[in-house]
Formats: structure tokens, sequence, C-alpha cells
């Protein structure tokens, strides 16, 4: 089975940066899709960048020219360059993933246990 681990969250001031990573373990023949969802309290979950197996990333809105989503193809990993952080950014983000895997290699989708970010000073 494959797993997905976020590291990097923390607290940071409005206006400053921070860079989360997610990294796929296990087997997989290959990941279709990576990125980010974020939940708020209270808030539905929504997306903030997911990147496809062909590099083209969709960006929610509110973080587009804020947030850089990059992708490690060798590690199978996922990093999200978070700059000029708004108290609207305070969430938790969970890395998302498509994956093909097992011996039919059938499409399932993993996600992440979240890691908290917290913008506030």
């Amino acid at each position: 089975q494959v797993q997905l681990v976020e590291s990097g969250g923390g607290l940071v001031q409005p206006g400053g940066s921070l860079r989360i990573s997610c990294a796929a373990s296990g087997f997989m023949f290959s990941i279709d899709d990576m990125g980010w969802y974020r939940q708020a309290p209270g808030k539905e979950r929504e997306l903030v960048a997911v990147t496809t197996s062909d590099e083209t990333t969709n960006y929610a809105d509110s973080v587009k020219g804020r947030f850089t989503n990059s992708r490690d193809n060798d590690k199978n990993m996922v990093y999200l360059e978070m700059n000029s952080l708004k108290a609207e950014d305070t969430a938790v983000y969970y890395c998302y993933a498509r994956i093909r895997e097992g011996i039919h290699n059938y499409e399932y989708i993993y996600w992440g246990q979240g890691t908290q970010v917290t913008v506030s000073s």
C-alpha cells in the first residue's frame, strides 16, 4: 500500500514563507496527479494546487502567484512553496495523489494525514 507523508508545517507570521513536503512511499507504477488540498475549521476541504503527470498545475485563485507546487518525480515527492502568507491560509494541508499501482495498474486516490499551517502574529 502506498503512503503519503507530509512534513514542514508550522507557525509563520503574516507575509512570511513556508515550505511543506510530501513523500509517497511504497511500490507504485506511476503518479498521475500530486499536490495539496487544505481544510480550515468549519470550512470545506478545497484544492490548493495539484500537478499532473505532464507538469500542468492547477492552482486555487486564492493562492495563485503566491504558492508554487513542484514535483520531484525521481523521489516521488512534491513540495509546496508558500510565500506572502496570509491569516486566511491557516489550515490543515493534506497531500493528495492519484497513483497507479498493483498488478493491474489501477488508479487509486491517496491522502496524507495532514500537516498544520498556522499564519498568525
